[in-house]
């Protein structure tokens, strides 16, 4: 199941009986990701990035700076990597995700891809110092005990918009902010607040820019 209750991207029924929680407020609970990752070797939420690569490419140079927020055992980073990206930093929340990313991409020959564990709500970076943020998935599981989608719990929406102060510190002047989700911006378009580019992508929907 993903964040969102939407089993369509789980591609099979092993997978289903062996990493899914009881419930979607798991996905809030660090513990759940380590014994996930302890034993899931790859997965990629919301479809492999094949079917975005049309639409982040334009946004990308080969001499661009990369975030990538919550990798988790997502490939996303070896292919941007495969298509000319090389300056790349990946974090994610769980240490063992981290350490096992960290020993695949050795093993690929992918050394200047960093990989460091760190929690999207604290990023560990100076200023301005990425051309672009990336997330696929990641900014979903703050929403999956927000109750009403239209009307979030407090502590939902601060826990999205301290995520989005962190984007907007770390990317330069005119970096750029990609999002590929299930939800949707609805009322308050982040770009507006934080005087940011955002790409929104929504996979349920198809995809639309913002």
């Amino acid at each position: 199941m993903d964040p969102n209750g939407d089993s369509s991207s789980i591609p099979t029924e092993t997978q289903k009986r062996s990493f899914a929680p009881s419930t979607v407020s798991a996905y809030l609970d660090p513990h759940y990701w380590d014994e996930r990752f302890s034993d899931e070797e790859h997965y990629e939420w919301l479809k492999d990035y094949s079917h975005f690569s049309h639409l982040i490419q334009p946004h990308l140079q080969p001499n661009y700076s990369v975030l990538e927020i919550g990798c988790g055992n997502s490939q996303l980073s070896e292919e941007l990597y495969q298509g000319g990206i090389t300056e790349i930093t990946c974090i994610d929340l769980s240490a063992i995700a981290v350490e096992k990313m960290q020993k695949r991409l050795l093993s690929k020959g992918y050394k200047e891809i960093k990989v460091l564990e760190a929690d999207m709500l604290d990023l560990p970076f100076s200023n301005e110092c990425f051309d672009v943020v990336i997330e696929k998935g990641t900014m979903d599981v703050l929403f999956v005990d927000s109750g009403d989608p239209w009307n979030p719990q407090p502590e939902t929406v601060n826990k999205a918009m301290a995520t989005l102060q962190g984007v907007h510190r770390v990317l330069k002047p005119d970096g750029v902010f990609i999002s590929i989700s299930f939800g949707q911006v609805k009322h308050t378009n982040p770009s507006k607040v934080f005087f940011m580019k955002l790409v929104s992508f929504h996979v349920s929907d198809g995809s639309h820019l913002l």
